[in-house]
């Protein structure tokens, strides 16, 4: 799932794009894929039989998904990170199995649609360092700070910055807790340094909502029109998190190519944006905080670079279909999906470096090869469409490109189903959203059948509806795939049970997915996708 919806920092209306970290966009070296049944092994000792890919049984077992998790979300995939080797290896993994339980390619290239990419690399040469009282203090790059170079579509951040440094404090205007941080602090022209955090005597409320990713954005939002050279935002340990999860779209970020897509640096007009993290003795914050929090000048000097380079790339979904039995109706689809991608290498996390993205969205993924594998075995009037996303955790940019370069004609999908993060927390629980965020209520008929199929499941989950809401606080409705399949007004539904303490961080392991529960989602998720396919009539 992607860390954050990507709302224009700039603007009060958000892009129907713009959809992932708000932050990010804000070598795949030779050739096209080729579907050849060879392909990565599965880690010792889980070495599947043939005759087990390719059963006809609509059963969907816990040993199946461990098997595959275990070699998709396999240290040798290295997080599968858009816009490296490790994605397409990914991407061959799933068309491998495709063409060997005999689904038909359905994508531009056998079984892969092309995604054209850029690439967007921070160089090691950027550089940036505070002057006090002649003495000069390097800080280093992902280390102790971290460009944020787009605010969203066609709003470029400078790549450079020198100025005096001048700390607002929290950044908040808050009556209740005393703090006015911004109020007849001069900042045009200068470096402001704030810290996203909750002040201390902060209740509950207050620190859900300062501590909050929101917060985040609104810091900037609320600096922009005062004119700064340059906006650093330091995090502290309740909040600093999110500078982990952003580090590789930050410094290694992906965008869709486009003509013209490049900006200039006359096209960059805001300020320079600089996330890091805030500690006692940091150069960037009075040498006495975290006691003195007050707004000040810190009598020192910024200076920054940021070096860039951008290095078109292909990404691949991977795009199959089960062809329906009803010759007035195998033209239309039910759509399954899911993402392929995960965060690549988090330099500096502990204990190794790899994000195996076992839950997210690896759960996803060989749960649509099992459901794949399975409907085989099951009548279907309408044809199935499975489609495994590249680029979801930089943007959605898999499912952009998949909606608006359709490799079957849009209006002939009639729901998605999309499954991203389905096999960790509590028993029984599952969160779906759709019914009630999507708008003009064009998923509320598939949302009806869903509690219908659900009520007859051999063991029905309890459902949770907290994220089925666009105005959700954690926006789970725009942070999956199936978001862009809504902008198509295709009705849809997302299957999710919840983020946990290992989202997007290397910790999120094969051994810590529940398997049981995650074939009785897939079972759950299928027998859905079946019965609108079986419907005479779209979902609408």
């Amino acid at each position: 799932m992607s860390d954050f919806p990507r709302p224009h920092i700039v603007g009060a209306v958000e892009s129907e794009t713009n959809m992932r970290r708000w932050w990010i966009a804000l070598a795949l070296l030779g050739g096209a894929c080729t579907t050849g049944t060879g392909g990565p092994a599965p880690r010792a000792g889980i070495a599947p039989a043939a005759e087990s890919l390719t059963s006809r049984s609509p059963t969907i077992t816990p040993a199946e998904l461990r098997r595959d998790l275990y070699a998709f979300a396999d240290d040798s995939m290295r997080g599968r990170e858009t816009g490296t080797r490790d994605a397409v290896r990914a991407a061959e993994f799933i068309a491998r199995r495709m063409a060997l339980l005999g689904l038909q390619p359905a994508g531009d290239s056998g079984f892969y649609q092309r995604v054209p990419l850029v690439r967007h690399d921070v160089l090691a040469t950027s550089r940036f360092a505070v002057e006090r009282d002649g003495v000069v203090t390097a800080l280093r790059l992902g280390a102790d700070l971290i460009p944020l170079t787009t605010l969203g579509p066609g709003a470029f951040a400078k790549l450079t910055a020198s100025g005096e440094v001048v700390f607002g404090g929290y950044g908040i205007d808050d009556a209740a807790l005393g703090r006015h941080d911004l109020s007849g602090l001069d900042i045009q022209g200068k470096v402001l340094v704030l810290v996203h955090a909750a002040p201390p005597g902060a209740d509950s409320a207050a620190r859900a909502k300062y501590n909050a990713q929101s917060a985040l954005q609104l810091l900037v939002q609320a600096v922009l029109p005062a004119r700064p050279a340059a906006v650093v935002i330091l995090m502290t340990p309740e909040t600093q998190d999110l500078f982990y999860q952003g580090a590789s779209d930050l410094l290694r970020g992906v965008s869709i190519r486009a003509p013209g897509s490049e900006p200039t640096d006359k096209m960059r007009v805001f300020p320079l944006i600089l996330l890091g993290r805030a500690a006692p003795g940091s150069p960037l914050l009075p040498p006495g905080w975290p006691a003195d929090d007050q707004p000040q000048d810190l009598h020192e000097t910024l200076s920054a670079r940021v070096d860039m380079q951008s290095v078109p790339v292909t990404g691949y979904n991977v795009v199959a279909v089960s062809p329906g039995s009803d010759p007035s109706l195998r033209g239309t689809y039910v759509a399954f999906g899911a993402h392929l991608d995960h965060i690549g290498i988090q330099s500096g996390m502990t204990p190794d470096s790899i994000a195996n993205g076992a839950d997210d969205d690896g759960s996803g993924s060989v749960s649509m090869m099992a459901i794949a594998r399975a409907v085989r075995a099951e009548p279907h009037r309408r044809s199935l469409l499975f489609v495994w996303h590249t680029g979801e955790e930089k943007g959605l940019l898999g499912s952009t490109w998949f909606t608006d370069h359709p490799t079957v004609p849009i209006d002939s999908i009639v729901a998605q189903l999309n499954a991203d993060m389905i096999g960790r927390n509590a028993p029984g629980e599952l969160y779906v959203v759709g019914p009630n965020a999507a708008p003009d209520g064009q998923s509320r008929v598939l949302g009806a059948i869903f509690d219908s199929v659900n009520a007859t499941e051999p063991q029905p989950f309890r459902i949770n509806r907290s994220f089925d809401s666009a105005t959700d606080p954690e926006r789970i409705y725009y942070r999956s795939d199936h978001y862009n399949y809504a902008r198509k007004g295709i009705p849809i539904l997302f299957f999710t049970t919840g983020l946990h303490a290992d989202y997007h961080k290397v910790t999120d392991a094969p051994d810590k997915i529940a398997y049981v529960k995650m074939a009785l989602v897939d079972k759950l998720i299928m027998d859905v996708g079946l019965t609108v396919a079986n419907r005479t009539t779209r979902p609408k």
